[in-house]
Parts: C-alpha cells; sequence; structure tokens
C-alpha cells in the first residue's frame, strides 16, 4: 500500500557577522547545494528540491533561507536514507538551524529540528545532533 508523504522544511544561515564573510559562506552554501544530483536521474534528494536566497549587500542583515518541499510517495519506508543525505549537507554547509516536517498519512507528522552547536555550524564540523517531535491527529 503507498501513500503520500509530504517533506519540507529550511535551513537557516548565519544572521550575524562580518557582512563580506557571510556573503561567501551563502555563495559557499549555493555551491554545495549545486552538487546534488538533478531530480532527473529518479533519485529521493536532489538540487531542485532546494531554493537558496543569498542576500543583496543592501540587506546584509539578513539571513539566508534555504527552503525545500517535496510530496514523494511513502517516503516514510526510506527516511533513514533521505535523513542521512540530509545530514551529509548539512555538514557541508553554514548553518545556525535547520528544520525537516515529515507528513505522512499513515504515521502522522514528524519535526526534526537541528541547531549548532556552537554559534554556528562550519563544514565539516563534528557531529550533528537532531530533535524529533512526533504528532498524530485523527481517530486511534
Amino acid at each position: 500500500m503507498t501513500s503520500e508523504s509530504i517533506v519540507y522544511g529550511c535551513i537557516q544561515h548565519l544572521p550575524f557577522g562580518d557582512p563580506v564573510a557571510r556573503q561567501a559562506s551563502c555563495l559557499h552554501n549555493r555551491r554545495v547545494l549545486r552538487t546534488l544530483p538533478s531530480v532527473e536521474l529518479d533519485t529521493l534528494f536532489y538540487r531542485e528540491l532546494f531554493t537558496a536566497q543569498t542576500p543583496l549587500d543592501k540587506q546584509s542583515w539578513r539571513s539566508q533561507v534555504i527552503h525545500f518541499g517535496a510530496s514523494y510517495e511513502s517516503v516514510e519506508y526510506e527516511w533513514g536514507h533521505w535523513i542521512r543525505q540530509f545530514e551529509q549537507l548539512l555538514k557541508d554547509m553554514y548553518w545556525v538551524s535547520a528544520v525537516v516536517h515529515l507528513e505522512t498519512e499513515l504515521y502522522g507528522t514528524h519535526s526534526f529540528n537541528w541547531q549548532a552547536a556552537e554559534a554556528y555550524h562550519a563544514p565539516g564540523e563534528a557531529p550533528l545532533q537532531v530533535r524529533c517531535e512526533w504528532a498524530r491527529e485523527g481517530l486511534v
């Protein structure tokens, strides 16, 4: 039996620091996203899944927010694989927080949250820690 699963969320970049360094790290994040495979390769995790803004100089006080979202067929059965790919992406990027929401017809809604251990995460830093929250609506 198959069902629809919706995955969406965002990765928040540094909301502080030197504007030139922040711009460089935003561009780094965009380059990392471009290394992902194309959706045409029939993969669960692909570059077209993500939309990354790069703050303009006149808006340098703003954080880069990388949005993502997709509809899948029963992705919960391959969720461990999806999360491993997402965490590998986070390991290669600059960020302060990330959230992934998984909405499934059979297993309810799950929210996964990552917070940088220090003020921010830089590429190649220590292992990531995730917190998961689960909610189920409807009849039991």
